[in-house]
């Protein structure tokens, strides 16, 4: 049975919904508040004090209003706290630090080379660069929020934050722990697609949809799910592993150590390997797998071998968006991540076509399907995201001493 509702609940639950306007909707007024939440003018009123006195936003001007005085506008004060997104990937780290406005204050990548997947060195690493660019960027007086960490593979929810990644050996992994004890503070862990998803859906493509799908395709294939507004994680957190679905039996081989799995074939490895086997060369050791994917992509129209690998990711990957939009009915379908991002035009349309061709006909009329607006760092920006959201669940004091988040997999709405 559901606690019953206090009046501290209800402070609590009034002030993160105007902290969450402003710091993922941007500068505003009193009056935007009160109708984009629904409160009253006198409860915006009363924590839109609250949140000045303890500088958490400042007044930055008016604006005309229609009969009446000018409107204050509000905003975030950037610079009173900050945020560290850490993105663990199979080609190294990226580390980032973000303002309260979500400016990117420094940024630091890592190259992992082929011990990727050593927990020590990891930690090791994640460690020596949170401390390299925390040091030399936190604004006099902010305050640290704490670490997100976007990992592959399934976070098992507690408070180790057990990691299950096939792809880099881990299978129970406590990493949350582990990092907690390097870093000294607080850390929240989360999967990556699902950090990413968040990222699209508050600042990029997603933005405005309730129900939709955030697709990451990279050298691994995940997603993140939103109904009404909410991450659907599932009974055990593992909701959306969406590259690992079937797509043809007794097909490829795929990391996981199934077969057939969708990121057997549209995944960045298998599209290059198939390009590479084709044209009968070795694998480029000078040029980058994103600007191959790239090169590959661009090659459709007049590269007989790329058209070819082309059409048929777009063929899996229609199919595979389909299943999404039969089982989800979604609005909008973004695709991101190395592959996804880099899709060009006439290659997009081929896989809308493919979509529409296996979807059932009424959802596929509802849903969009788009790339993602935030780039390849848009993993590290969700990861940010997650300890900030964190904070937002527990009305974000500054008043009191920021209490200690514990390294659990990130609760995302």
């Amino acid at each position: 049975m559901p606690r019953p509702q206090t009046t501290r609940d209800l402070r609590r639950s009034n002030r993160t919904a105007l902290l969450r306007e402003l710091l993922f909707k941007g500068a505003t007024s009193r009056q935007a508040l009160a109708d984009a939440t629904g409160l009253s003018a006198g409860t915006v009123g009363l924590v839109v004090s609250e949140l000045l006195d303890e500088g958490l936003i400042v007044e930055v001007g008016s604006e005309e209003s229609s009969g009446g005085r000018p409107r204050t506008i509000l905003r975030v004060a950037a610079d009173r706290a900050i945020s560290v997104g850490v993105d663990v990937g199979e080609r190294g780290l990226r580390v980032e630090v973000f303002d309260l406005a979500w400016q990117r204050r420094a940024e630091v990548f890592v190259d992992l080379n082929a011990r990727a997947s050593d927990p020590s060195m990891i930690v090791d690493r994640i460690e020596g660069a949170f401390r390299d660019v925390v040091g030399r960027t936190v604004p006099t007086g902010s305050r640290l929020l704490g670490v997100g960490v976007s990992v592959p593979g399934v976070v098992e929810p507690g408070d180790a934050a057990r990691i299950h990644a096939p792809a880099f050996g881990w299978d129970g992994l406590p990493l949350g722990r582990l990092l907690r004890e390097a870093l000294g503070g607080p850390v929240v862990v989360d999967n990556g697609a699902k950090a990413m998803g968040q990222a699209e859906m508050w600042f990029g493509a997603g933005r405005g949809a309730a129900d939709a799908v955030i697709a990451l395709l990279g050298i691994g294939v995940g997603s993140a799910v939103f109904t009404e507004g909410r991450l659907y994680r599932g009974a055990r957190s593992s909701a959306g592993e969406w590259g690992h679905t079937p797509i043809v039996l007794d097909g490829e081989p795929c990391r996981c150590g199934s077969e057939g799995c969708l990121e057997a074939y549209i995944g960045e490895s298998a599209l290059l390997q198939r390009w590479d086997a084709l044209l009968g060369r070795e694998v480029s050791e000078t040029v980058p797998d994103t600007a191959r994917i790239g090169e590959l992509f661009a090659g459709a129209a007049d590269d007989g071998a790329a058209a070819m690998i082309c059409a048929e990711f777009a063929r899996y990957l229609g199919a595979g968006i389909a299943t999404l939009i039969n089982l989800f009915n979604p609005e909008r379908i973004v695709l991101a991540g190395s592959v996804g991002l880099r899709i060009t035009p006439a290659v997009l349309d081929d896989v809308r076509s493919a979509a529409q061709r296996y979807a059932l006909a009424q959802p596929f009329e509802a849903a969009r399907i788009v790339q993602g607006q935030l780039g390849d760092d848009a993993v590290a920006l969700g990861a940010a995201t997650l300890v900030v959201n964190h904070h937002l669940a527990r009305g974000f004091s500054m008043a009191a001493p920021i209490e200690r988040v514990e390294a659990v997999a990130g609760t995302s709405s």
